[in-house]
C-alpha cells in the first residue's frame, strides 16, 4: 500500500488530499481538506501559512510520496506567480523530509481521473467522489483537485518509478 499526499498549490485555498492504495485496488481516502490564506496578507506572511499547514499535513498523514500540480502557463501572471510559489514550498516541505515528489500537469491528471486530459473540474470531482466511494464530492474543488492529484500518482508514479530506474540502470548508474 502506498499513501499520497495530493497538493493544488494556491496562495489563497491550497488543497490537500492523502489517499492510499495501489493499482487495481480500490483506493481510500486518508485525509482532504484546504490551507487558506488571507489575500490582503503580505506574501510572505502566506508563503509562511502555506509551509505551516503543508508541515502539520505531513505530520498528521505521514505520506510515502507527494504529487504537486505542475504549474502551467496562465495569462494572469499574478496568478500563476502564486501557483509556483505555492508548489515550491510543497516541493520544499517534501524534500526536507526525503520524500519523493511527483509533478503531474493538469490534463495529465484530468485524463488519469476522467480518462480525457480535457474534463472540467466537475467531472474531475464526480470521478473522486465515485473512486473513492464518498458520499459527497470533496469541497472546495481545491480539495477535490489534490485527491485527483493523489490518484494520478498512485495509478502512475509506480509505472514511471520503474522507468526512471531501468534507465538508470541502462545508463551504469545504480
Amino acid at each position: 500500500m502506498l499513501r499520497v499526499l495530493g497538493v493544488d498549490p494556491g496562495l489563497t485555498r491550497c488543497g490537500l488530499g492523502a489517499v492510499e492504495g495501489r493499482p487495481g485496488t480500490p483506493l481510500s481516502l486518508v485525509a482532504v481538506g484546504v490551507v487558506r490564506t488571507p489575500a490582503d496578507d503580505d506574501i510572505g506572511a502566506r508563503l509562511v501559512a502555506v509551509e505551516t499547514g503543508i508541515e502539520r499535513w505531513l505530520d498528521d498523514v505521514r505520506p510515502d510520496a507527494v504529487a504537486v500540480e505542475r504549474v502551467f502557463a496562465q495569462h494572469n501572471v499574478r496568478t500563476v506567480m502564486g501557483t509556483a510559489q505555492a508548489a515550491a514550498v510543497a516541493v520544499l516541505c517534501a524534500a526536507r523530509r526525503g520524500l519523493p515528489v511527483a509533478l503531474h500537469t493538469p490534463s495529465e491528471v484530468k485524463a488519469a481521473i476522467t480518462g480525457s486530459g480535457t474534463a472540467d473540474k466537475k467531472q474531475v470531482g464526480l470521478m473522486v467522489t465515485r473512486l473513492l466511494r464518498l458520499d459527497a464530492m470533496p469541497k472546495p474543488a481545491d480539495a477535490a483537485d489534490a485527491l485527483a492529484l493523489a490518484i494520478c500518482h498512485l495509478w502512475r508514479g509506480a509505472a514511471q518509478n520503474r522507468l526512471a530506474d531501468a534507465l538508470a540502470r541502462a545508463k551504469g548508474k545504480p
